[in-house]
């Protein structure tokens, strides 16, 4: 039995694909009489053409690798595209770092730990690139014995 004709006309009243369209086998006889777009329309809401929903690549992989992501994973070598500084910019380390120096410096100073001529040549020196880190900067405190005691 061709239904074909049917099967078009019934993707083209749903506006969805032929393979989407599933013809019921028990009421083929009925099916083969429809001839309208009405008639159609009324075998899709007595359930003798069903439409099938849209099928679309799952989501689950992609959550499940966001979900590692989010732990710190995937991100090696094999995932990077873009260059080192590509990634995160030259300037945006330096405000990174500078900004952190500085919240240190102040800290040290309201906690009077410093003196104000050794913070002006601490921030100074943070500003010049003297410091690699936060590290650095301690061990160079320490060592220089600019602490307050």
């Amino acid at each position: 039995m061709n239904l074909q004709i049917q099967k078009v006309l019934a993707a083209k009243v749903a506006k969805a694909g032929l393979d989407r369209v599933v013809l019921n086998p028990a009421r083929y006889d009925e099916i083969k009489e429809a001839i309208t777009r009405a008639d159609i329309r009324a075998l899709i809401k007595s359930d003798a053409i069903k439409i099938l929903p849209i099928r679309r690549p799952s989501k689950h992989r992609a959550r499940a690798r966001a979900a590692q992501r989010k732990k710190g994973r995937q991100r090696g070598q094999g995932t990077r595209k873009g260059a080192k500084y590509a990634r995160e910019p030259h300037k945006r380390v330096w405000i990174n770092k500078i900004r952190m120096l500085r919240r240190t410096l102040k800290n040290l100073k309201i906690q009077g730990k410093l003196e104000a001529s050794t913070y002006k040549d601490l921030y100074a020196k943070s500003k010049g690139g003297f410091f690699r880190d936060r590290g650095h900067m301690m061990f160079y405190i320490e060592s220089n014995k600019l602490l307050k005691q």
